[in-house]
């Protein structure tokens, strides 16, 4: 454990608060990524991205066991409307769920007729799109995937209709598109390119497609989530950034490492658990809940 500390950069932040202490409920990966909380069942899924795993932790018991080994170099993870884990096979590059059997769909792994590069995170929508980042960092080198030339030709940002399986592209002007969530009524996307060091934010139309609104802010960042008021919460070099809707940093949960990503979690959905570059895992118990 060590000391939280919440920094106030702006009144609207005042609110915020949480445990003492943040837990560190896992070490011994070398890089964290991708948490997922299963609320049926109580645990956090989240993936190691060079050990080529992915680890769950039992929220009752506390122990931590591998869930998939190996695990197509998983990066990011998100739960579905049906509960379903959805994961960016980085290594594999391809966009895969597991279903309630423990069978895996792949649900995008090419673009008209190209690989994908390395699939980093991914959202759902309500109405069952599944929308996901693709830089290349996965084939660039050996670490955390396969070096590979890229077929596609640049790093996007695509949509997988939910009724016929089309990968649309809806971004296409990014240099590393990372993090991505919907603000809480699903007007707006908000996706991170961490080369570009910014978030940016779309409108989405009511056909599912997007109007650049230009940069939300300059900040290096990796992992998105909102809580309940639509906030915006990002992992970043230092620790975790909470931006208002209107692009200002409000407030910082600092951490000794970067974060990597973000997930709320828990019986109310505030528990924050929060994966790092040094491969370990938090847990903090907070004052506000996630987005649901």
């Amino acid at each position: 454990m060590f000391k939280a500390r919440f920094e106030v950069l702006d009144e609207r932040f005042r609110e915020y608060s949480g445990d003492e202490y943040i837990e560190v409920i896992h070490r011994g990966s070398r890089k964290t990524e991708g948490p997922a909380y299963f609320p049926a069942g109580r645990y956090l899924v989240w993936s190691d991205i060079p050990n080529d795993r992915m680890l769950r932790w039992d929220e009752t018991t506390g122990q931590v066991g591998v869930f998939r080994e190996p695990s197509g170099n998983a990066n990011g993870n998100t739960v579905d409307r049906q509960g379903r884990l959805v994961t960016c096979e980085q290594g594999a590059r391809r966009v895969t769920r597991t279903e309630h059997d423990g069978s895996i769909t792949v649900l995008a792994d090419r673009f008209e007729g190209r690989r994908l590069n390395s699939p980093n995170d991914a959202v759902v929508k309500s109405d069952g799109s599944i929308w996901f980042t693709d830089p290349r960092y996965g084939i660039t080198g050996y670490y955390e995937g396969s070096q590979a030339d890229s077929e596609i030709g640049g790093d996007h940002v695509y949509r997988i209709d939910p009724a016929t399986g089309e990968v649309r592209k809806v971004a296409d002007d990014f240099v590393r598109p990372n993090g991505l969530a919907f603000s809480i009524d699903e007007r707006r996307l908000y996706i991170a390119d961490s080369r570009r060091r910014h978030i940016r934010v779309f409108d989405v139309t009511d056909d599912d497609r997007l109007t650049d609104r230009g940069v939300l802010a300059e900040n290096w960042a990796d992992g998105i989530r909102l809580d309940h008021l639509g906030r915006i919460w990002a992992a970043g070099l230092d620790g975790l950034h909470c931006y208002d809707p209107d692009g200002t940093m409000i407030g910082r949960l600092p951490l000794p490492e970067s974060a990597s990503n973000l997930v709320f979690g828990g019986a109310k959905r505030n528990n924050l658990f929060i994966t790092d570059s040094a491969g370990q895992v938090h847990s903090i118990r907070v004052s506000f809940r996630g987005a649901a």
